[in-house]
């Protein structure tokens, strides 16, 4: 059963949970890429709804990539916008610099991160608006950064953690703000490390999360909810 958060301890409001509820836009062509594109700072790239898959495949499972297995890298800046991406990118878009914006960007199978932002600092804001992904064992948006991102009305399914902060990369303060997403059939929406400074605020989430909001006090060490 779903149930809505409102500012995580506020009642819950029925009107949460009437958003999107699933289902990857149908392509308008497939695109094979052999390597990354980057959006340059200051650039919009709209995909037009095709589907971007890498080939050969970059997958490999859980196993860490790096940048050159990407589909997409944004800089500081940049926006990409309106794509699909298929499961043979494995590690799906960078936001690189931190500031970027991804809108309505699609993941049909998740790889190994979808999203990873890297290199933001204090101050600097990325904005991840509409798309969903599926099927992503680990971590949907991985936050390595130092900045704030804002995750609206984003669309999750059969997922381990939508937003993750790092707790092993440079100790600062990370803050999310996640506000219409609807997380179905998964793990946590959002796992941060309060002794490092996290900050997470939730409004208006539709999941079905046992913990939607996840503490943690090291790799892999669950200390209650946020």
């Amino acid at each position: 059963m779903l149930f809505p958060l409102a500012l995580l301890a506020a009642a819950p409001t029925a009107l949460a949970c009437l958003g999107y509820t699933g289902g990857v836009p149908k392509p308008t062509g497939n695109v094979a890429l052999k390597a990354p594109i980057y959006v340059k700072a200051g650039q919009v790239y709209d995909g037009g709804w095709r589907k971007f898959d890498r080939n050969p495949s970059t997958c490999n499972g859980q196993g860490e990539g790096g940048e050159d297995d990407t589909a997409f890298v944004v800089e500081r800046g940049g926006t990409l916008r309106n794509v699909i991406i298929g499961k043979t990118a494995g590690e799906g878009v960078y936001c690189k610099g931190g500031g970027c914006n991804l809108e309505f960007v699609w993941f049909e199978d998740v790889c190994e991160d979808a999203i990873s932002i890297k290199d933001d600092r204090p101050g600097d804001v990325t904005n991840i608006i509409g798309g969903g992904a599926y099927h992503a064992s680990d971590k949907v948006i991985q936050h390595n950064g130092c900045g704030r991102v804002n995750i609206i009305n984003f669309y999750a399914e059969d997922y381990g953690k939508v937003y993750r902060s790092c707790g092993t990369c440079q100790k600062c303060a990370r803050e999310v703000y996640v506000e219409g997403v609807t997380a179905r059939k998964g793990g946590e929406v959002v796992g941060i490390t309060k002794s490092n400074g996290d900050k997470a605020t939730l409004v208006n989430v539709c999941t079905d999360a046992k913990t939607p909001c996840q503490n943690y006090s090291g790799p892999g060490k669950k200390d209650g909810a946020c």
